[in-house]
């Protein structure tokens, strides 16, 4: 990089974003042009099957210039494969991710490009305020939380998919096998020198958010499932208790009926107990089969995504 410019790639996951691609697409040719002196640009976008005219305007971007590329899925396959599949198709020196919405500045690319400079694999941006209602704020820093606490390893709170990662932190990345990936726990697990800029994050201006509450809560549990061992250890744990609990329960209810043998028979006590065995098991049972299904879906490799379509790639450079 003394030599020559570095290549950065911008990915961009796109699903039904026609109202933002122009002004997306401003704002990264203005970047190009003030960054010209110290590195070249690529963007890069995988559309996660859009049903609007946002392939079609990325189509004619792609006839224009050259340093767009894109490429179409045959069908959605989630926001996490959408952004890994692109990580796939990148050729840049380093990568960054941003989303097509324009909530997460581009221009920061100037200072991930600088801390990048300076050594650090991933720099990351720490969102400091966002605008959201108070509610899904608060749910969103619960989630952060819990799911640092209960993971292997340290994972950055207020932290989103908006980075710049090191080639290098991509090689490493692309040959982790999983068929749920949680990125942001990924890119934290694998190591290096990683650092946060803290900004305050804008407006949606148009379209609609894909994340609501119940999307989000399937992200925490995928994060939850995939980076940590904590659901397993307290069934095993949970499991130690109630058979302690039971153990003692016996040894009183001898003590009782030795001391007082007029005690009705405890049928209601009996079916309670039953019961609460049944869906104890159940629940715990649950646990391991999500980890089992993980296992299966590695096991059966399923490809990340299908492309159905490509704009500016040579057939010979997809991957998908």
């Amino acid at each position: 990089m003394a030599n020559e410019r570095p290549l950065i790639s911008i990915s961009i996951p796109v699903l039904n974003e026609s109202g933002n691609i122009e002004a997306l697409y401003r704002r990264l040719d203005s970047l190009a042009l003030k960054m010209k002196d110290r590195c070249d640009l690529e963007f890069v976008f995988s559309d996660n099957h859009s049903d609007d005219n946002t392939w079609g305007m990325l189509a004619e971007l792609s006839k224009n210039d050259p340093r767009v590329k894109a490429i179409r899925f045959s069908r959605n396959y989630g926001f996490q494969r959408s952004i890994l599949a692109n990580y796939m198709h990148t050729k840049g020196d380093a990568v960054m991710q941003i989303d097509a919405d324009l909530q997460d500045p581009p221009e920061m690319l100037e200072e991930f490009f600088e801390r990048w400079q300076q050594g650090h694999e991933v720099v990351y941006g720490v969102r400091r305020k966002r605008p959201e209602s108070w509610l899904l704020n608060t749910f969103r820093r619960l989630g952060y939380w819990a799911i640092d606490k209960v993971s292997e390893h340290p994972i950055p709170r207020d932290v989103g998919d908006f980075r710049l990662v090191d080639r290098k932190v991509i090689n490493v990345l692309l040959k982790t096998k999983t068929a749920n990936p949680y990125l942001r726990g990924m890119i934290a697990g694998i190591g290096f020198n990683q650092t946060g800029i803290t900004y305050d994050r804008d407006a949606r201006v148009a379209g609609e958010s894909k994340f609501n509450i119940s999307r989000l809560i399937r992200l925490g549990l995928t994060a939850v499932l995939n980076h940590s061992t904590v659901p397993l250890r307290t069934a095993s744990f949970v499991g130690v208790m109630i058979l302690a609990g039971s153990v003692l329960g016996a040894l009183y209810y001898m003590l009782l009926r030795f001391t007082h043998p007029e005690l009705p028979q405890g049928l209601a006590s009996i079916h309670i107990l039953v019961l609460f065995g049944i869906g104890l098991n159940s629940f715990l049972l649950g646990i391991i089969g999500e980890y089992l299904l993980r296992i299966y879906l590695v096991l059966r490799a399923d490809p990340v995504a299908v492309i159905q379509k490509s704009l500016n790639f040579d057939p010979a450079d997809l991957k998908l």
